[in-house]
């Protein structure tokens, strides 16, 4: 599953937030941050997988001339992805918008 990166409302800086708003779609801000946290790594982790996979496309076991050029398409793809807004942010934004869905270890599914 691949996640639109480009297209996010996340924020890129660093922002103040109130912590009432998210304890309103838990009731309690602890189990609010516990699933952005966890959500937080899920996307950090596809986002790794993603950048190792178009880097492994530059892989070579020979030197030569082109890597210079393959070099600057390394660095492309690698300022990209530092320009992406950080995974927890992207997952904030998740939690804001109602798009993750967290639930209590006990709770029967029904």
């Amino acid at each position: 599953m691949s996640i639109n990166y480009k297209n996010t409302n996340a924020e890129r800086t660093t922002i103040t937030r109130d912590l009432e708003t998210f304890s309103g779609q838990t009731g309690n801000i602890y189990q609010a941050l516990i699933a952005i946290s966890k959500r937080s790594n899920q996307i950090s982790s596809e986002m790794r997988e993603e950048l190792t996979g178009k880097l492994a496309e530059f892989a070579s076991t020979t030197d030569n001339l082109e890597e210079i050029f393959e070099n600057r398409e390394q660095i492309e793809i690698s300022k990209f992805y530092e320009s992406l807004p950080k995974p927890v942010s992207i997952a904030i934004q998740e939690f804001l918008e109602g798009n993750i869905y967290s639930r209590e270890v006990g709770e029967e599914a029904e």
